[in-house]
């Protein structure tokens, strides 16, 4: 008889590549902090993974598209 959780599968462990994609810098953190306005995006994300719905992160959402406005330059 099995010892209780050895019956669980487990994920294979992760290659040496793998390991070092995932510590590469993801291109979109890297362009919004060109903007000055990746503390409101992880701010975001953060309450997002919280709460599981946008609703609840009403002012978040508009801190950070506020910021980014003031980032990007308007087109007339």
């Amino acid at each position: 008889m099995a010892r209780p959780g050895h019956g669980r599968d487990r994920p294979p462990p992760k290659a040496a590549e793998e390991e070092e994609e995932e510590e590469e810098e993801d291109p979109v953190d890297a362009m919004i902090a060109r903007t000055g306005c990746l503390e409101q995006h992880r701010r975001l994300q953060e309450c997002m993974a919280e709460k599981r719905d946008w609703r609840h992160c009403q002012s978040l959402l508009r801190a950070f598209g506020d910021c980014m406005a003031r980032q990007s330059p308007r087109e007339t």
